[in-house]
């Protein structure tokens, strides 16, 4: 039969992670924790740095943004993931199913940027100390990240104009627990190879590309260090392995989605729990609880938040 007789697809349904009930259970579980734990987290380092006059420097303005952007991205999925979970009915709409897609792409992109400004705020910090207050000014605090939320827009907005009309008549299954473009296309009417080349070519090289240069720089930050001394080395290459360590989670997951050239196999939804629940936990643990400063800063707000509760 014709595809073209078939009605429009009006909403998509996810296989999820498991079909099985006990493992279901178990995964409900664990997102729920898990889910608890980033909102918390990423909330306290958000209010740590926006109230605490002492975290109010580039470093740390950075960190509030990517708190923010992490706390976003769990929450545009995890918490449809848990519903699902829980209630055993796995569709989305198809309006619903693209907004994920566009807000996915945005928040993706503009976090991947963040990451570079803030390797570059380090780079300077270690590098050129004495020109460190020059080059992150105020102005320049306030035009990376907006310069990493317009860029995601941008790269977001490039993705879905080439696919948001594919026509849908079915099936209308997605093997995964959220919507993204690499399934999405998949599933249209229509021959797809050069749509999937193009998202490959926008976010898969966009990807690679950005985890190369923040390699490169981090690489460079540790070789600038030892040539001063090699006894500031062991220091700066623990806290950068824990950055590496970061980039290499988040990074790793989009990589293996968009240039993985055996899409049949279901990794990249297991895989992509590490972007959605636990960079999200490691971002506030490994930039902010290893940090001095952040910690001290978080007890100060946890006493005035006390002291205001005892005032009747």
């Amino acid at each position: 039969m014709n595809k073209t007789n078939y009605p429009p697809v009006s909403e998509f349904v996810f296989l999820g992670l498991s079909t099985s009930r006990p493992v279901q259970h178990f995964l409900l579980a664990f997102s729920a924790v898990f889910y608890v734990t980033v909102v918390l987290g990423n909330i306290l380092v958000v209010f740590t740095v926006t109230f605490d006059a002492h975290l109010h420097s580039p470093m740390y303005f950075l960190l509030g943004n990517l708190s923010f952007i992490d706390l976003c991205l769990s929450t545009l999925t995890v918490p449809k993931m848990i519903s699902d979970l829980y209630s055993g009915k796995n569709t989305i709409s198809f309006q619903g199913c693209v907004m994920q897609i566009f807000v996915l792409h945005v928040l993706g992109g503009s976090e991947m940027v963040l990451l570079i400004a803030m390797a570059v705020d380090r780079y300077v910090a270690i590098c050129k100390p004495l020109h460190y207050l020059t080059i992150m000014s105020p102005w320049m605090c306030i035009l990376l990240p907006s310069g990493a939320w317009v860029i995601g827009l941008i790269h977001s907005v490039a993705q879905l104009a080439f696919v948001v009309h594919l026509p849908f008549c079915g099936p209308n299954v997605i093997d995964s627990f959220y919507c993204d473009l690499p399934w999405f296309i998949k599933l249209a009417c229509i021959d797809t190879y050069n749509m999937e080349f193009m998202v490959t070519a926008n976010s898969g090289f966009i990807s690679l590309g950005t985890f190369f240069l923040l390699i490169v720089s981090y690489t460079s930050i540790l070789f600038t260090v030892w040539k001063r001394s090699s006894g500031g080395l062991s220091k700066a290459l623990s806290t950068l392995s824990a950055h590496i360590t970061v980039v290499v989670l988040f990074f790793g997951p989009c990589i293996f989605v968009y240039m993985w050239p055996f899409p049949t196999i279901p990794v990249d939804k297991f895989l992509a729990i590490l972007d959605f629940m636990i960079t999200p936990i490691l971002n506030p643990a490994i930039y902010t609880l290893r940090n001095k400063d952040m910690k001290l800063a978080m007890r100060r707000l946890c006493s005035q938040l006390l002291i205001l509760r005892k005032i009747p």
